[in-house]
């Protein structure tokens, strides 16, 4: 039934973070090794690491001292060689992380096309959340070995399920609260005391949420609108800017708002100085109640 079998026949292709490049076989041999070690001819295995290389856009190479070569470069030796063999799923551990930050940009979206244009399963395994949302149609978070939310990453990033996600993926703010009352079609009023006011919210409401209840409230800091009163006039505060770092496309600013500091996000062509007085305006459509 395909559970009891040696890992040498699960035709499995696996990526290492490390390259696990041998440095005394030329970027054939190393291609070649997986396949040389299923008793292949000769032929196979000149015309399946020909292929291999070609995929990874290293064709020409094949003579070359592996260990040589650029990291990008000996990357692509580690996933011809895992594609060589014509596996039915891919295994990545963290196969990027070695690589400088332009390579690492540039890499991934090269592995979820070439994953996408071989019609591959592959499993990839990442501590960088950025990398997890390019590479993936579908994102399992893990803590201590347990599932907390699974599902493509859009829903995961716009939708955590509790706080450890919400934490986890990207940056956000959390904020404690009581529920309040629910208004028809459009929400459930929480009450937030370190804000000194209440806002309105419209996603993970799903569920039946006794009023007065203590709840969790999650809200990214690129959906917190600073200017003037937007359309939404339910989720409209004050607060003063305390902090504005510049990062080029954008401003990370703290903005205290009673005894509470939000991390907000603004366009880097935006007039904003430490002290300023603010407007923030959140769509309720923005505002996620957490389950824990």
């Amino acid at each position: 039934n395909g559970v009891c079998l040696p890992p040498e026949k699960r035709r499995l292709g696996m990526v290492f973070q490390s390259y696990a490049i041998w440095p005394h076989m030329s970027v054939s041999e190393n291609v070649a090794y997986g396949i040389q070690a299923q008793g292949a001819s000769r032929a196979e295995v000149n015309e399946k690491v020909a292929k291999a290389l070609e995929l990874v856009g290293l064709s020409g190479l094949g003579e070359r001292n592996a260990t040589k070569l650029s990291g990008g470069q000996q990357q692509r030796v580690s996933l011809a060689r895992a594609l060589a063999y014509n596996p039915r799923v891919l295994l990545f551990d963290e196969p990027l992380s070695n690589l400088d930050a332009k390579l690492r940009e540039r890499m991934r979206v090269e592995l979820a096309n070439l994953i996408k244009e071989l019609k591959l399963t592959a499993i990839y395994v990442t501590h960088d959340q950025a990398e997890a949302m390019v590479m993936s149609d579908r994102i399992i978070v893990m803590k201590d070995g347990r599932i907390q939310q699974e599902g493509d990453p859009h829903a995961t990033y716009n939708e955590p399920s509790n706080s450890f996600v919400a934490d986890f993926i990207g940056v956000t703010n959390i904020l404690e609260g009581k529920a309040g009352e629910r208004e028809n079609g459009k929400g459930l009023w929480v009450e937030v005391p370190s804000l000194d006011t209440r806002i309105l919210c419209a996603k993970g409401i799903d569920r039946d949420i006794p009023a007065g209840s203590d709840l969790l409230v999650t809200v990214r800091p690129e959906y917190i609108e600073l200017g003037e009163e937007g359309s939404n006039d339910e989720n409209v505060f004050r607060g003063q800017v305390s902090d504005a770092v510049y990062l080029g496309q954008s401003w990370d600013c703290l903005v205290q708002s009673g005894n509470f500091e939000l991390r907000v996000h603004v366009r880097g062509d935006a007039d904003i100085r430490t002290g300023q007085s603010v407007t923030m305006n959140i769509s309720p459509s923005r505002c996620v109640v957490l389950s824990d």
